[in-house]
């Protein structure tokens, strides 16, 4: 299992520089890749706040790319859920992960938008 970074994610997504987005298509199309949550969050930020992608833009490129067999992280239904949430609800991305685990444990928070969120399961 190989893990990578924002930057590989972000490279293999936005095809921006050429030698950097093929060493990255190569080791996410030819290998078993984990990628953290904390590493996808950091994607959705970057890929939002620097690069001006929406919501349902995002959501959509990572579903993809999450959906490909040798791609994994930690509880891949409550990700590929969180990003489901991300395209329809104004909560950041961590808020929208916390909303896909109300569906197995209780999240205790004081926040209304994710209590919202969360009594909607």
């Amino acid at each position: 299992m190989i893990r990578i970074d924002t930057n590989y994610v972000i490279r293999y997504l936005l095809n921006d520089n050429e030698e950097m987005a093929m060493i990255a298509e190569k080791v996410i199309m030819h290998s078993n890749v984990y990628i953290s949550n904390e590493v996808l969050a950091e994607v959705v930020y970057v890929l939002h706040g620097v690069y001006g992608y929406e919501r349902e833009k995002i959501s959509s490129v990572l579903l993809e790319l999450m959906n490909f067999d040798n791609i994994d992280t930690s509880d891949k239904a409550i990700v590929l859920n969180a990003f489901k949430i991300y395209a329809k609800k104004k909560l950041d991305f961590v808020d929208c992960l916390l909303c896909a685990y109300a569906t197995i444990d209780e999240i205790l928070t004081f926040d209304k938008k994710l209590i919202k969120c969360t009594n909607e399961k």
